[in-house]
């Protein structure tokens, strides 16, 4: 083989291992991908980040053994992992990635044995980042006022800096330099923190709405992107790692995708089912579990296409278009730290996990 590649050192679990291990695993590595291997490091199968997250989708809970993971319906959907041997080029295993549409191969001897690891960003380190970010920035904070009288919302400080500078720090180290900050209420105070972003290791630019748009038609105001736009809402702190997001977005082919938490009710009640008048059971105090919209989305260019000319259009709207039009909107349900900092309790708590490290 030419060149180098990774080694194997943390990118293995064992058979009998639960999903939390591998999502430990992922986060450990930071390669987007973890292998299942025997006592003799032989390769059995691998889970990206991906089949976690669909897994989870799907009902799978982190203490769900990887062993059980494989033979779930959704994981059949995927593909074994496709492997190159030690003697495989460096351009032969670029022309795999690109035909099985997958950004890891592992290297395997002949047998079987995992030897290593290429990633599409190890073979083609000088490709322009693939995402620009655009933040929305322009409410009024009614929930979080009297501090937001003189100050928008994003530029709250948590612990030694704005919110909004947590938010453009994190995109800078996921590798998105380009950043839109659409504004409204005291843009000033945005423009005068940030300039041209360059301190801050990005270019920004400033989009302001004379009236507000709504979260989706804000969107008509830049001109329509030749890359993958991540969008996010600027109340938000987040550990998510975006370019997973971007991943997932292209395994799943999706126009839209929508990232999402898991979101349970606690009824304190004893709940009836019925039919046509009659009991047909009794469920106690029962707990119900959904998926809600965690304010980050990644976007296809052609979404541009459904936003329409004029009105105000929100996420909402967009996505129940694309949906009408038969188009995929993909959920990333997200394991990682994320606070939604839009009551006093949520501001408070965000300068607590701020101090402890979580984000």
């Amino acid at each position: 083989m030419s060149g180098r590649f990774n080694a194997v050192a943390e990118l293995t679990i064992p058979l009998k291992a639960t999903l939390r291990d591998a999502v430990t695993a992922i986060d450990r590595n930071l390669k987007g991908i973890v292998f299942v291997v025997d006592e003799k490091r032989r390769l059995l199968d691998s889970l990206t980040d991906g089949d976690i997250r669909r897994a989870l989708l799907a009902g799978a809970t982190f203490e769900d053994s990887v062993e059980g993971l494989r033979f779930r319906p959704e994981r059949q959907k995927r593909p074994r992992p496709i492997t190159a041997g030690l003697e495989t080029s460096r351009a032969d295993i670029l022309a795999l990635m690109r035909r099985h549409k997958v950004a890891q191969i592992p290297v395997v001897d002949e047998s079987g044995t995992l030897m290593g690891l290429y990633t599409l960003s190890d073979l083609t380190p000088d490709v322009e980042d693939s995402i620009e970010a655009v933040v929305m920035a322009g409410g009024f904070g009614q929930r979080l006022r009297p501090l937001t009288e003189d100050t928008p919302k994003p530029m709250l400080p948590v612990g030694d800096r704005p919110l909004l500078e947590h938010i453009v720090r994190r995109l800078r180290t996921c590798g998105i330099k380009d950043v839109h900050v659409t504004t409204h209420y005291r843009p000033d105070v945005i423009r005068r923190h940030f300039g041209d972003g360059a301190e801050f290791g990005v270019n920004m630019n400033y989009v302001n709405e004379d009236e507000p748009l709504g979260t989706a038609g804000a969107l008509r105001l830049l001109e329509r992107p030749q890359r993958t736009m991540l969008v996010m809402n600027g109340d938000i702190l987040t550990s998510v790692d975006f370019r997973r997001m971007k991943a997932y977005h292209d395994e799943q082919e999706a126009l839209l995708s929508v990232a999402v938490r898991a979101f349970e009710v606690n009824v304190p009640y004893g709940v009836i089912e019925e039919q046509d008048g009659r009991i047909t059971g009794l469920r106690e105090k029962p707990t119900y579990r959904h998926f809600v919209s965690a304010g980050i989305y990644m976007l296809d260019p052609r979404v541009f296409d459904y936003l329409g000319e004029d009105g105000r259009v929100d996420m909402t709207d967009l996505i129940h278009r694309l949906i009408g039009e038969g188009q995929t909107v993909a959920s990333f349900p997200l394991t990682e730290y994320w606070l939604d900092i839009g009551h006093h309790k949520d501001y408070i708590q965000a300068q607590e996990d701020v101090l402890e490290g979580l984000v």
